[in-house]
């Protein structure tokens, strides 16, 4: 009928056969009928129905692409032991505690008995590896020892990997003597997860890399023990059978709370079952939504090294207020270039585009707003933004590029409105800067959109070009590098 319409293009990703189920609601809703329509990709289908009420895809496979971010060790730790129960129906005797700058240290070991009774293992829980060959781990101590460890090193900078960073958290754990360390590895991809096992782990893992066993289940298939069986087939008979009900837990783990990363290395074996003496994972966060009981009280942290300025901190907290996505990262203050581009696949774009014309070097930020936030929102955004590009004016020209694909449901028009009213309040800055604007958009009521931004452009006398969908979504990168390459 033309009433609601629905374009699943060549473009489409789409497994075959993929069964689409669509409730025709009408006016007579008791003889609607619930129609099942087999698509096969990649043949274009239109599906036009009247008074469209829902569509569902039922996904073949239970992963797809994830998004992941890294959790402290503790935090893995601490998930670990809260769930192994109740996926093996034993428990693991995990014990660990945390310490930070704010950290009473008796008022700790009150919560945590068992600090005061054994011998402890102190290392930096910073998302960085190669802790013990850094000299950043001591074992062996007890609470004093631990406590006068911690102080010697809180807050300061160190540098890993060519990142330098201040030391914040560290972690604290039971000094575990054993005489086996085994290293155990799951990474889930799109299609499945990668296994791997060794009896050689520890810090020298990497050495003996060649001793590494992997194995990939498929999505949908169970790790069995024939699955597993290349990983343990050379381990003695007397622990064979812990190693192969472990390395089922931790995978079933994987999946019952949407870790997509998990390694131990290494780990050992305590009166049968797996200590985690080491321990790394990421969490699908995307899947927050459904594992806030399971997670508690979970913390991503930023990578080793990164530290959010004010205006990023500003930027974080308003994006986690609001049901859209709000994302700025300044990537160098001095930068000629800079972007407020709608759509997280478009803002990733335009980034690239910029490099790949190699002017990375002159890429102020990394932008993204999306998810229709509404006016106010993105007059906060845009504010942070413009203040930002406008900083420091020494000349020369800059270039803001106010870039989009075309937007799905978004009203270009209102989100608009908030970056006018911004690029007025913040006219002086922009002419000191030298400022040229260049916007592309397309979308929902883009036409008033794009001519409210022509009307300010004459209003507010800077240098602004619009365009609409009919150039070329990264065209104005072009011109934003030649604007603030030409002559003054």
């Amino acid at each position: 009928t033309g009433e609601g319409a629905i374009n699943i293009s060549n473009q489409t990703r789409l497994p075959n056969q993929v069964f689409v189920v669509v409730w025709c609601a009408t006016k007579f809703p008791s003889t609607a009928p619930l129609r099942l329509l087999s698509l096969t990709t990649p043949a274009a289908h239109y599906l036009s129905i009247h008074l469209f009420s829902s569509l569902i895809f039922l996904p073949r496979s239970r992963s797809g692409t994830m998004a992941r971010k890294k959790i402290r060790e503790y935090d893995s730790k601490r998930l670990l032991k809260e769930h192994f129960k109740r996926l093996s129906g034993y428990d693991l005797p995990i014990k660990s505690a945390q310490v930070k700058e704010s950290t009473d240290v008796m008022a700790l070991a009150e919560q945590e008995p068992w600090l005061l009774s054994e011998k402890l293992v102190v290392k930096p829980d910073m998302l960085f590896g190669k802790r013990g060959k850094s000299g950043l781990v001591a074992l062996n101590l007890d609470l004093a020892q631990v406590a006068s460890f911690v102080k010697e090193r809180l807050g300061k900078e160190v540098e890993m990997g060519g990142c330098k960073g201040p030391i914040t958290t560290f972690i604290v754990e039971p000094f575990i003597p054993h005489q086996q360390e085994f290293y155990l590895n799951i990474v889930s991809d799109r299609l499945g997860c990668s296994v791997s096992f060794s009896e050689c782990g520890g810090i020298d893992i990497e050495e003996n890399w060649d001793k590494v066993k992997t194995i990939f289940v498929p999505t949908g298939e169970a790790l069995t023990s024939q699955v597993s069986a290349p990983l343990i087939a050379t381990l003695p008979l007397e622990v064979k059978m812990s190693h192969e009900c472990s390395i089922w837990v931790f995978d079933t783990r994987l999946w019952d709370l949407d870790f997509t990363f998990l390694e131990m290395n290494p780990f050992t074996l305590v009166d049968g079952k797996p200590y985690p003496l080491d321990m790394r994972g990421e969490l699908d966060d995307t899947a927050a939504f459904k594992n806030f009981k399971k997670w508690g009280d979970i913390e991503f942290p930023l990578p080793f090294g990164r530290v959010m300025s004010a205006t990023e901190s500003f930027i974080h907290t308003l994006d986690e207020k609001t049901s859209a996505s709000l994302k700025f990262t300044v990537l160098n203050p001095k930068g000629r270039i800079w972007t407020m581009v709608a759509g997280g696949g478009a803002s990733v774009i335009y980034a690239d585009t910029v490099g790949d014309l190699g002017y990375a070097s002159e890429l102020g930020n990394y932008a993204e707003y999306s998810g229709a936030p509404n006016e106010e929102e993105v007059l906060q955004y845009a504010r942070v933004v413009i203040d930002c590009a406008t900083s420091d004016p020494d000349g020369r020209k800059r270039a803001l590029v106010v870039g989009g694909g075309i937007a799905n449901f978004t009203d270009v028009a209102a989100t608009f409105n908030g970056i006018i009213r911004a690029l007025k309040e913040k006219e002086s800055k922009l002419k000191a800067a030298r400022m040229h604007i260049f916007v592309r958009r397309g979308g929902p009521n883009y036409q008033k959109g794009l001519a409210r931004m022509r009307a300010l452009g004459e209003e507010i006398g800077i240098p602004l070009e619009v365009y609409g969908p009919e150039a070329t979504m990264t065209g104005i990168c072009k011109q934003a590098i030649e604007c603030i390459s030409a002559a003054a």
